[in-house]
């Protein structure tokens, strides 16, 4: 993409220009600035608290160690061992791993791609207020003895009953909810932003390797998370109501919760470990000075590894007696995930044989963590064979791997993205001493924990025991684990101390001290509006390529130099070509999402104590904040059609359909909520296939109510469908009379949808079968209210003239949500009704 500059202006402009821009994106003081929403302050407050969270899971995991240190010990009770080792594995893998890495991207991504902003900040404020709350609901649950106990797994029919298992299970269950809308929420801005907030003629080609990565993992968030939704669902629906469907004695099924969660969990592995790469894959060409060698090859193993890692859950339940022909296909799938790995690792080998790498800090924690994680990859292998799973699992060599695979894969590349990034905010370095001695106690410490775990493992310790007998020959080896742990966390700590230390005498690090060659390093850290001017990009490293685009950027030569209108803006770009097409107005600070988060996290914890008057009045308030936050921040009507934004060129400032990014916003949301809905469907169909007579003989909801709830619902959506075409006509009245048509054939729809169950007196406790019904009803009748609940925002917006032929965005938004709203009723109500006669 080639543009002729911008004209040099005078300083006297320059300054004007810039003091313009200071006041548009200044960050609040005092106690507002908890309600800032500029991406590097909630990237940081992300980090810290995701970085706090782990280091109380490290805590646990030492009092873990030191209970098995030596045989017959006491030094903790069995209850709180419990609760210890299940709170350690949860924040690890759900308050750490993954948010660790939404902090880095959302806290980098604006500056490595040009970009001023991330398209919807508000929604990663409410993210963060989402994470945090959640996260210190289910870790201070220990500090009352009500920490969850059965594991991060959280097996079934153990973790079902009441009486074996208390509150625990539920504030797991509830508190991990809420927390994975905070995952879904990053998931949609990060892939929204990467998609189209690139900085003009940054082609997909073109992008870093680091948003390539981020892109594969929330797209892999879409998927991988929504089955836990589900399985949650499901899950807290027997806890609380006895609906049976993990009680088999009722025909339900524990395997459905393992195939549920492993389908989450599998790639879960993933969705940390490619994080981790990507840091490294920023980090090598860096230090090996020199590109990136075979980055189309990388990149489709990035994809490859995220799409062949949905093929390998059943692995995890190789123990559970499946037929024969699953286990050789998931052995083989498990296998087949070891090539694009590899592409990845041997990319990195080739990119520093092919420069002269420099060994600092950084690039020594990456490739100690690659040693690692190669280990973790060979016992992979080995526990991916069905007669050597036998043998290992549940025992200590599948902890061991686990941790090879996990802290090699991730913690030490975190370490690594720690000092490297560290002068990118803070403008000064970490000690290099320091550094090094923390890698080599991490390093010498993390193997003489858990290499030693394998052989523990082979010798028959199985995990998740309290203690044990003194004479199975375990003795030593757990000593020398505690000792190594101990040694491990001496290492972290020094990191930590090293990043805490005061940093009065350390002089300042220049702009560019690794002489990197990705765009975040043009950030300019006193400005909180990131870079001067959104530059023109034509290289996948432009500070190497391009040697004048720190000075042009920083005299404001290029796309929205200025900010006249008083507003915060950047540009949205095409998904492919990043061609400029919108000057995009993102939300400002403001105490809504805060609020927001507040009421919805009020809703998930009395649910937990089953205070219902407490979580209708806190579902109100979430409903309240969600609707003023779309009324006051989204589709506003802008004074002008078009933005002067430099270089001669002028861009509209408000757009509709799939031109806008509250549209995809809005389909990539409901990419994910029809896998939760799929995973229900699932669940159907798996107790279909498993008994011979999936009714046990109940009565279902026939055929005649189910038809008519689909056809009332297919007629709302029709509705909906005209009455945005006679929108785009400006025919107002017309418009205002289809929503409402569709309004009351919504609630027709949802009515009769209930009345199929409720006429043949289905009662959800009896059997798993009416239970499903019941479950698939809800999750329709739930959908519908959402649905109703915009098509009555959309006759607000139109009557109070927000909502016109010219801006559309709401009903076009609405109406997608109905594309999917409408598929949803028709898959419920025929397979409700079709099965299981039809067999």
């Amino acid at each position: 993409m080639t543009v002729e500059l911008g004209p040099l202006l005078p300083q006297e402009e320059r300054a004007a220009q810039e003091t313009r821009l200071r006041d548009v994106w200044r960050t609040p003081s005092g106690w507002r600035y908890w309600t800032s929403v500029n991406n590097s302050e909630i990237g940081l407050w992300y980090g810290c608290t995701a970085f706090a969270f782990m280091l109380f899971a490290g805590v646990l995991a030492l009092i873990v160690r030191l209970q098995l240190a030596v045989p017959n010990n006491d030094l903790v009770s069995a209850d709180f061992y419990n609760q210890a080792f299940t709170l350690h594995g949860t924040v690890m893998m759900f308050l750490f791993a993954v948010p660790i890495f939404e902090a880095v991207a959302i806290f980098l991504l604006p500056s490595m791609l040009g970009s001023r902003e991330l398209p919807f900040p508000r929604l990663s404020a409410f993210g963060f207020w989402s994470f945090a709350i959640g996260g210190i609901f289910v870790c201070g649950s220990i500090f009352f003895g009500a920490a969850p106990n059965g594991g991060w797994f959280m097996y079934p029919p153990l973790a079902t009953d009441k009486e074996q298992i208390g509150i625990g299970a539920d504030i797991w269950l509830l508190g991990l909810s809420f927390i994975e809308v905070a995952s879904i929420a990053a998931a949609v801005e990060l892939i929204v932003g990467i998609m189209k907030c690139r900085a003009p003629g940054m082609r997909v080609n073109m992008m870093p390797l680091f948003a390539w990565y981020l892109l594969v993992v929330a797209g892999m968030i879409l998927f991988a998370f929504p089955p836990l939704i589900a399985g949650d669902l499901l899950f807290e629906m027997q806890r609380m109501f006895d609906w049976p469907f993990f009680d088999a004695a009722r025909g339900g099924d524990p395997l459905l919760w393992q195939h549920l969660f492993w389908i989450f969990g599998h790639p879960e592995v993933y969705i940390i470990f490619l994080p981790a790469i990507a840091l490294m894959a920023m980090i090598v060409p860096t230090f090996a000075q020199r590109p990136i060698v075979g980055y189309s090859w990388i990149v489709l193993a990035a994809v490859g590894t995220g799409f062949l890692s949905f093929g390998l859950w059943v692995h995890h339940m190789f123990a559970t007696g499946l037929p024969q022909i699953s286990l050789a296909f998931f052995s083989a799938a498990s296998e087949a995930v070891v090539i694009p790995t590899g592409v990845q690792i041997f990319v990195f080998i080739a990119t520093m044989l092919a420069g002269r790498v420099v060994f600092s800090v950084p690039m020594l924690f990456g490739a100690g963590g690659l040693a690692i994680f190669i280990i973790g990859g060979l016992t992979g292998v080995m526990v991916a064979l069905v007669p050597f799973d036998w043998q290992a699992h549940d025992t200590y060599f599948v902890v061991a791997h686990l941790h090879y695979v996990l802290i090699g894969g991730m913690l030490f590349p975190v370490t690594a993205g720690i000092y490297y990034f560290y002068p990118f905010f803070a403008g000064k370095k970490l000690s290099d001493r320091l550094g090094k001695i923390s890698f080599w106690l991490m390093f010498v410490g993390f193997n003489v924990a858990f290499f030693p775990m394998h052989f523990v493992g082979l010798r028959g310790m199985p995990r998740r025991v309290f203690t044990y007998p003194a004479d199975m020959g375990w003795d030593w080896m757990n000593l020398i684990s505690t000792v190594g742990a101990f040694i491990f966390a001496a290492g972290f700590a020094l990191v930590v101390a090293d990043v805490l230390r005061p940093k009065s005498r350390v002089p300042s690090a220049p702009d560019n001290p690794w002489n990197a060659g990705t765009m975040e390093w043009l950030n300019q850290r006193d400005e909180t509006w990131g870079l001067r001017s959104i530059p023109i990009v034509n290289s996948r490293y432009p500070l190497w390529d391009q040697p004048d685009l720190r000075r042009n950027i920083e005299d404001g030569r290029y796309y929205l130099p200025d900010a006249e209108t008083g507003h915060r803006e950047t540009l949205v770009t095409s998904v492919l070509d990043g061609e400029p097409l919108q000057v995009l107005r993102v939300g400002g600070s403001s105490i809504v999402t805060m609020v927001a988060a507040a009421m919805l996290g009020g809703v998930f914890i009395s649910m937990t104590y089953e205070w219902w008057w407490i979580t209708i009045g806190c579902s109100v308030g979430t409903l309240i904040a969600i609707l003023y936050w779309l009324w006051t921040g989204t589709a506003q009507i802008p004074e002008a059609d078009d933005r002067e934004v430099g270089l001669g060129q002028s861009f509209p400032l408000y757009v509709s359909g799939p031109a806008s990014v509250g549209w995809w916003a809005m389909f990539i949301t409901m990419v994910g909520d029809w896998t939760a809905f799929a995973s229900l469907v699932f669940g159907y169909f798996f107790y279909w296939t498993l008994h011979d007579d999936f009714t046990a003989g109940i009565a279902g909801p026939g055929m005649f109510w189910p038809v008519v709830a689909g056809t009332l619902f297919l007629l709302a959506w029709s509705a909906m469908l005209v009455a945005r075409s006679t929108n785009d006509h400006d025919r107002v009245w017309a418009t205002r009379l289809l929503l409402i048509g569709s309004a009351i054939l919504t609630i027709g729809g949802t009515l009769a949808g209930f009345q199929g169950p409720l006429s043949y007196d289905m009662q959800p406790t009896q059997h798993v079968y009416p239970a499903t019904v019941w479950v698939l009803v809800i999750w329709t009748a739930a959908h519908a209210a959402v649905a109703l609940i915009m098509q009555l925002y959309c006759l607000a917006r139109s009557f109070t003239g927000r909502m016109t032929g010219k801006y559309d965005q709401d009903i076009r938004n609405v109406v997608l949500f109905w594309h999917f709203m409408a598929f949803t009723a028709i898959a419920t109500f025929a397979i409700i009704g079709l099965f299981p006669s039809l067999r």
